[in-house]
């Protein structure tokens, strides 16, 4: 038997001494916020907003003050990738830094090459040069961020001069402002909800027999899902999904820039008719202009418009994929890591703090207003082939006219190219197409004549998702397409589960290799598909099985 040995006594607490100065200065930080748990983001982007990082004396000096542990706090702002966590004696990041997208469109268009040159040219230690994921400018491809300020169509001489000009900050494009809005009938719906003038069900048949479905990517019928949530005992919430992270998509950035208060007004009466009190909009940290909009306007509504007691709360995302996962956007609310929950219970049922929450994407609730004054019919007569309304297709690649086409639900993409893209760029002929975004698969130019839908794409191997279509031509390599959307999952998983955290970065490696092992592959992305959590690790291997399929005798 092993003896026993007896612990040396320790005469001071365990755990990181604490600067009683950090804590003044972060106290002071923070103080025009309440001291809550779920703040816990909003208190870091506070911190790094000031600081140009997180420290981890200002990060121990915030969980002395939130009563939690410093483990907690710091294993949240690693998390997010918009959050430099550094050593006490580590040198803050430079003022500025530029992030350079290296998403799928922006690589098509020379992202990797202006990239490296930046690289070359500064000296790390003052201007600090990074790769970041999409920025929702696909139609303006390359773009970059220089400090918070997004640079179009970007080339070496545009981002030397924002950076020497130390221009950085946000843009804010103003689109249909408070007062034309109101009087071309806004928020004349949401007063007829708020006096009785039309009921629940009025509204939620309108929605059902318009077909509007979820347009984040899952496709469930929105009137169907409000009937879900208010046979839920209450008090219920609701959430809005606002992180567009998917790489080629930004309608929801559109529809945000061009009329912010047809959103609203959607927002306002969706909670109505669940009777929720406390809407939560999770924005990602890559629009903020649209933030600083979204926050003064609110401002208005606060005053002018909104009854009835209900408290709209805007939440910063901080730069993960992963949250535009519905439980794991509500984990992030939370102030939580953005780890994905299992399922059962759906979030209709238990959502953010345990509640029923109606939770929706931004272009889902946009359609409302229009819905219910024009009839269902106006909505669903749209599509084509018998599907039902308008589709918002973000399409970029090698089309002549990219950006947000509102086109009928059910169109092809050769349609849609020719008569809404006006054609391929010259010189490039059409050679195959991403139909739903990096997780959504990909299909040759063959295959050019699927209605593009929910549900029309599946036995092919694809889904539509949020409608991000990314054309490219014979002059690219399908290996290459493949590859960079496999290192965007691998750097996205959120690490909770082994098929996706490993699987991602094995296939990675496999896709890297001259020639590829396909039988290895095949079964790699069969692991992830039926073991993953959340659709990011079961959709990740998408992109690998369809170039397989449709694309073998290209692979080299």
């Amino acid at each position: 038997m092993l003896d026993k040995v007896k612990k040396k006594f320790v005469p001071y607490p365990k755990g990181r001494d604490i600067d009683e100065e950090s804590i003044t200065l972060i106290r002071k930080l923070i103080s025009h916020l309440p001291l809550k748990r779920d703040l816990l983001i909003e208190y870091l982007h506070l911190i790094q907003d000031k600081f140009n990082c997180i420290k981890k004396s200002n990060l121990a000096a915030l969980s002395d003050i939130m009563k939690i542990p410093f483990s907690e706090a710091y294993e949240v702002a690693t998390f997010y990738a918009h959050f430099d966590v550094i050593d006490n004696d580590t040198i803050c990041p430079p003022d500025i830094t530029i992030r350079v997208c290296d998403s799928l469109t922006c690589e098509l268009n020379g992202s990797e090459e202006i990239l490296n040159s930046l690289k070359k040219k500064y000296d790390k230690n003052k201007v600090r040069v990074l790769r970041a994921p999409c920025m929702g400018l696909c139609n303006y491809a390359p773009a970059c961020e220089v400090g918070h300020n997004h640079i179009k169509k970007c080339t070496l001489s545009s981002i030397e001069n924002a950076v020497d000009k130390k221009s950085v900050h946000a843009s804010i494009v103003e689109g249909i402002t408070f007062e034309d809005y109101k009087k071309n009938g806004g928020y004349q719906l949401l007063e007829r909800c708020y006096t009785g003038n039309i009921s629940v069900d009025e509204i939620i048949n309108e929605l059902q027999e318009s077909g509007l479905k979820g347009m984040g990517g899952a496709g469930f019928p929105a009137g169907q899902k409000w009937k879900f949530v208010r046979m839920e005992k209450a008090p219920r919430l609701m959430t809005i999904n606002g992180d567009e992270g998917e790489p080629g998509t930004f309608k929801d950035k559109f529809y945000l820039e061009k009329d912010l208060h047809r959103f609203f007004e959607g927002m306002l009466i969706a909670a109505w008719a669940v009777e929720a009190k406390d809407i939560y909009i999770y924005m990602r940290d890559e629009y903020p202009g649209i933030l600083k909009k979204m926050t003064r306007e609110l401002k208005i509504i606060e005053k002018n418009i909104i009854q009835g007691g209900v408290k709209v709360h805007i939440r910063r995302g901080a730069g993960a994929y992963i949250c535009g996962e519905e439980s794991a956007m509500i984990e992030s609310i939370e102030g939580k890591r953005g780890l994905p929950r299992h399922k059962p219970p759906f979030v209709s049922k238990v959502g953010l703090f345990g509640k029923p929450t109606l939770n929706h994407n931004i272009e889902t609730v946009f359609w409302v207003r229009d819905i219910v004054e024009k009839g269902a019919n106006w909505f669903s007569s749209q599509g084509k082939a018998g599907h039902k309304g308008p589709h918002s297709y973000s399409v970029s690649g090698r089309v002549k006219n990219p950006g947000v086409k509102l086109a009928p639900a059910g169109i092809t993409i050769n349609e849609l190219i020719d008569n809404y893209c006006g054609g391929m760029l010259d010189g490039h002929k059409f050679y195959g197409y991403l139909p739903g975004g990096a997780s959504g698969g990909i299909l040759p130019s063959t295959m050019a004549n699927i209605p593009l839908d929910f549900g029309t794409l599946e036995e092919h191997g694809c889904f539509i998702g949020s409608g991000a279509i990314v054309v490219f031509s014979d002059k690219d390599d399908i290996t290459k397409v493949v590859l960079n959307l496999l290192k965007f999952f691998e750097d996205e998983s959120c690490g909770q589960c082994t098929p996706c955290r490993v699987g991602t970065e094995k296939a990675v490696k496999l896709l890297e290799k001259r020639n590829w092992d396909k039988h290895l592959l095949k079964e790699l992305v069969a692991m992830m598909g039926d073991a993953s959590i959340c659709g990011l690790g079961q959709a990740a291997g998408n992109p690998i099985k369809c170039a397989i399929k449709y694309f073998g005798n290209d692979l080299k």
